[in-house]
């Protein structure tokens, strides 16, 4: 029997009739609207049958039902023909209508799971196979159900994928998800398709291994027939370092100390340096204030202060990251003393801080869930609403809304009762784990307790790996898992055996940060160089390389300034701060705006983008205040011009300075016939105009 859940709602998602463009977007079609890829039968089958007085189907004559002429393009229909008279899927309406446009029985065998076999293939380019959508059932049941699946595919460069399940793989080597879809379940099929010409086993067992993160990248590549790039220079991986561990460049002192030092541990040595100094606290919290800080014009500007403050202290004293993020889920107290309570400062809307919550710290993004059925997952909106209950009982004391200066103290605290309402169904929602399980909580419970315990716990695998994959990125330039915060089976990571290994790893330090952080440094992934070769060129996110970013805003000011020897003029700042100290981004600066400062006036969590844009390139050029720098009569370069260093000596020193590296042979002759033979001469304006130079190049402003 042909049934309304089973055969005629996943033929509308396949047709793309319920999707956001036709008829699932939020007010329908002319008229006619349908639940977001059929997340709600009960709408949907009165949508079809029931409204408009049954007017869509004819039973004794199913042929002259409006659902099936405008589905032939019989009537008009802006969404055009989407099958002939002849198709399998004219006639299975027709049946359905026939029949009496029956519902699937209640105690029809349930559908409980949607496979594609294969799950996984590896395709040579050009080449095309089939796959099959499987439907298993409470009684045990498997039925075929392809021909009511729909299919898509994460990259279609890659690989793509018709209405039938034809997978056709493209020209270039890569790795793509194909979805299907049917009946709100989704199932995905990782398609490979490997670099041609293949490279025997034993070159990949002969590569360097630092740790099992080369061991579990380097299977990988093996896999796509790729071939990683070789470890790069001593002082760029000095320079690499520096910069994503504590943000900011090494000396032209610490440079010319580590590449003399001949001692074997000298690597494993210097991240543990960098990883015990005091900038490694700001330049991490920086991060995090990025994804918490709220607007200054909305909470005030001593809320902000309070929690970058705590961001910093966290950092300083290496707070495990799940006492960290329990702090933050269940803050209490003063927006004005107690840090982690400044998160919930004017925020009120439950909603909203659920879905915040969700995608910062399991890496799961709710916010569609809240109106309609994820439409790549498996959340729905009980689920949503579920979750979104735990912060229901969220109290707070004072001004509220607050200009800012003077934004008053904001007290948060547990409230004795609190309901959140289930938008559709007009029900009370109760508190339930994204796993499935509902608590009941006493008037006296405070839900987010029991949420935070249920994130940290062992059983979550959500928790680590959001984390281990932001870390990750921070580290290599690009996520395991791109968003880093979306993590779901319809967005693969790049490699999953990878990122369960971090989290595993991560989980069993206790979430210490800083062992994660060390664990990452050390691989010799980590070390690879930035060029790419012949079996590596078209690689972009499996780490055959090392993928180079422009360096950030706070980071690339705060070197240029420890290499002219500059300080830094910051409006409500200690003289003497570095760019990476500034606890709001209100802070004036033209430098930091320029390259990727988050705007203020935006609610978190702020993305930074590292694009190098023509504004960015014309700032190093021909700013003003760069100019000032290289000229100040007290700068590094003035002091140098008068040192007794050789000109040989002064080109190595600023090489060292900018490049963390000595400079070659080529480029020392090409200098140096740059600077004043006679010893009478000034040489400042030859080192000004060098600097410049060497300032503006890639080399300087990117980390490679």
């Amino acid at each position: 029997m042909v049934t309304f859940e089973a055969d005629v709602q996943p033929l509308l998602t396949r047709l793309g009739c319920n999707s956001g463009p036709c008829h699932g977007k939020s007010r329908g079609q002319n008229g006619f609207a349908l639940s977001l890829l059929g997340f709600d039968s009960d709408f949907d089958y009165s949508a079809i049958v029931l409204n408009s007085r049954g007017r869509r189907l004819q039973h004794s004559a199913p042929e002259a039902s409006l659902l099936l002429r405008k589905a032939i393009g019989q009537d008009a229909h802006v969404g055009g023909a989407r099958f002939g008279t002849d198709s399998p899927y004219y006639e299975l309406i027709r049946r359905w209508i026939a029949d009496g446009a029956p519902r699937t029985p209640s105690d029809a065998p349930r559908l409980e799971r949607v496979r594609l076999s294969p799950d996984r293939q590896s395709l040579s380019p050009g080449q095309a196979a089939p796959l099959q959508v499987l439907a298993e059932y409470s009684d045990g049941s498997v039925r075929d159900v392809t021909d009511a699946a729909a299919f898509d595919s994460n990259d279609r460069n890659v690989a793509n994928v018709d209405s039938s399940g034809l997978v056709q793989a493209g020209d270039l080597p890569g790795e793509t998800a194909i979805m299907s879809r049917y009946m709100n379940h989704i199932s995905v099929c990782n398609v490979t398709i490997p670099l041609p010409g293949q490279l025997a086993q034993s070159d990949y067992q002969g590569l360097p291994r630092t740790n099992d993160i080369d061991e579990l990248v380097i299977q990988k590549l093996q896999l796509l027939g790729l071939w990683p790039a070789p470890t790069t220079s001593q002082s760029t991986l000095l320079r690499r370092t520096y910069l994503r561990i504590i943000g900011r460049m090494p000396t032209a002192q610490e440079a010319r100390a580590y590449l003399e030092d001949t001692s074997p541990n000298k690597r494993s040595t210097l991240v543990d340096h960098l990883l015990e100094q005091p900038e490694y606290a700001d330049f991490w919290a920086n991060k995090w204030a990025d994804l918490l800080r709220p607007n200054p014009y909305r909470v005030g500007m001593k809320a902000v202060f309070t929690l970058d403050s705590w961001l910093r202290q966290v950092h300083r004293e290496n707070m495990p990251y799940d006492e960290f993020v329990s702090q933050l889920v269940t803050a209490q107290g003063s927006t004005w003393r107690d840090g982690p309570a400044v998160v919930y400062r004017d925020r009120p809307d439950t909603v909203e801080i659920a879905s915040s919550m969700s995608q910062l710290f399991l890496g799961i993004r709710l916010e569609c869930a809240k109106c309609h059925h994820h439409p790549f997952e498996v959340w729905s909106q009980e689920d949503f609403y579920g979750f979104a209950a735990f912060f229901s009982r969220i109290g707070r004391k004072g001004s509220g809304l607050s200009p800012p200066i003077s934004g008053e103290e904001e007290m948060i605290f547990n409230a004795p009762s609190g309901n959140l309402v289930h938008e559709r169904t007009g029900q009370v929602a109760q508190p339930k784990t994204l796993t499935g399980e509902s608590l009941q909580l006493g008037p006296d419970s405070d839900p987010r307790q029991v949420l935070a315990a249920w994130m940290t716990a062992d059983e979550n695998k959500y928790f680590p790996r959001v984390m281990a994959n932001r870390v990750w990125a921070e580290l290599m330039g690009l996520g395991i898992v791109e968003p880093v915060d979306d993590i779901r089976a319809t967005n693969p990571a790049s490699n999953e055996a990878l990122l369960d290994y971090l989290a595993q790893d991560f989980r069993q330090h206790g979430f210490n940060v800083k062992h994660l952080i060390r664990r990452i440094a050390l691989s010799e992934t980590f070390a690879r160089a930035s060029e790419p070769g012949e079996r590596n060129s078209t690689d972009n996110r499996n780490f055959s390389r090392y993928y180079r970013q422009r360096i950030g805003a706070e980071s690339l000011l705060d070197s240029i300034n420890t290499v002219l020897g500059s300080t830094e003029k910051l409006d409500a700042m200690p003289l003497g701060s570095r760019a990476m100290q500034i606890w709001t981004h209100r802070v004036p600066s033209t430098f930091l705006d320029t390259f990727g400062r988050p705007d203020a006036n935006l609610d978190p969590p702020l993305d930074r983008f590292d694009d190098l844009t023509t504004p960015q390139m014309l700032h190093l050029m021909n700013s003003q205040d760069l100019e000032s720098k290289l000229s100040a009569d007290e700068g590094q370069l003035a002091k140098l011009a008068t040192s007794q260093f050789s000109n040989a000596q002064l080109i190595e020193e600023l090489y060292l300075s900018l490049y963390s590296r000595m400079p070659t042979d080529a480029e020392m002759e090409t200098v140096v016939a740059t600077f004043p033979t006679d010893p009478q001469q000034s040489r400042l304006a030859a080192l000004q105009n060098v600097t410049w130079a060497l300032i503006n190049t890639p080399e300087f402003y990117f980390v490679d």
